[in-house]
């Protein structure tokens, strides 16, 4: 089947987020190749008008398209009568992350995904995260010495971690969080550090920018976990766990971080960028979600149809709410 009207959906878009630059970096490659988009949210906001004002992309008005790509599994149920939609899991733990029954196919972004996502009794395809390659990329080359340090990480405990260890070694800590300082051109920042302490696609795009990366956080959601600071030797291993800390499971105390920016090699510059080329460039990864959307079937599931009429009323309720407030 040949695409044409594309809908990409994210619960919401009012801040900036993980899965929120995963939907502007979608759908922006998406019009690059001729598609017909539109997106959808339950909440708008910052990252939507940027999808309006700067990809001149419509909200949804269409009733129907020829495939929809969705993340969290709210979008899916809402929005899965409306054409072929494929779900997109981005993690394990967070309910919004779950696998949805009204999927027609699901795609995970790390092997650790997959596995979750077949212990719930679905299938799936692995998809790593997509990084926009122009605009995440090399802009100044670093330092033969470690110099500066950028965290990238979400809770005050991690950063005193980092800043104390980067006390001991005389090296600049610079940190952002997304959630009290969030900037839209990170790359820009990433750029202007040696090395950058963070998990996930904070540490995809860091890599895109050729920028050494120390696995390590401590979020909420998740134990403390660190894959260390990334070699050759082990990067194949922690994106199979999306580089979230949890495959080489360290525990990193500030002698430990202290030990891993000891291990900082400005020549692992060129390799992290063109892994990040061969491995995580988004052109590549809308190729395979668009082969993937091909070889799947709609579901002519009668009891999902079922399903979805008892939640039609309560879920339109929600939307009005949402546009509301």
């Amino acid at each position: 089947m040949k695409f044409k009207n594309v809908l990409v959906a994210n619960k919401n878009l009012n801040k900036l987020g993980g899965t929120e630059t995963f939907t502007y970096s979608f759908i922006k490659e998406l019009i690059s190749k001729g598609y017909n988009v539109e997106y959808f949210a339950f909440k708008k906001g910052f990252v939507s008008s940027k999808i309006e004002n700067d990809l001149g992309v419509s909200f949804m008005n269409k009733n129907s398209y020829d495939v929809i790509f969705s993340n969290h599994n709210k979008c899916v149920r809402h929005l899965s009568s409306k054409g072929l939609i494929i779900q997109t899991c981005h993690g394990i733990y967070p309910k919004l992350e779950q696998p949805s029954r009204f999927a027609d196919a699901h795609v995970a972004i790390s092997n650790e995904v997959l596995n979750h996502i077949q212990s719930k009794g679905y299938s799936g395809k692995v998809i790593l995260n997509g990084i926009d390659c122009i605009n995440y990329k090399p802009e100044k080359e670093i330092n033969k010495k470690l110099k500066n340090v950028l965290s990238l990480c979400h809770s005050d405990e991690a950063n005193e971690v980092i800043s104390n260890a980067c006390k001991q070694l005389n090296i600049n800590f610079n940190s952002l969080n997304k959630y009290k300082n969030p900037i839209w051109n990170i790359s820009k920042v990433i750029n202007e550090n040696d090395l950058v302490v963070g998990i996930g696609r904070s540490a995809y795009e860091a890599i895109a920018c050729g920028r050494p990366i120390l696995i390590y956080d401590n979020r909420s959601y998740s134990k403390s976990f660190s894959d260390g600071y990334l070699q050759k030797s082990t990067i194949d291993f922690s994106i199979l766990n999306n580089c979230s800390g949890r495959y080489f499971k360290k525990k990193l105390d500030q002698n430990g971080i202290v030990k891993e920016l000891k291990k900082y090699n400005s020549n692992d510059a060129t390799f992290l960028r063109d892994f990040a080329l061969n491995n995580l460039n988004v052109k590549t990864q809308i190729n395979t979600y668009l082969e993937y959307a091909n070889s799947v079937k709609k579901k002519n599931n009668y009891l999902i149809s079922f399903f979805k009429s008892i939640f039609a009323f309560k879920l339109k309720i929600q939307l009005i709410f949402y546009n509301l407030y």
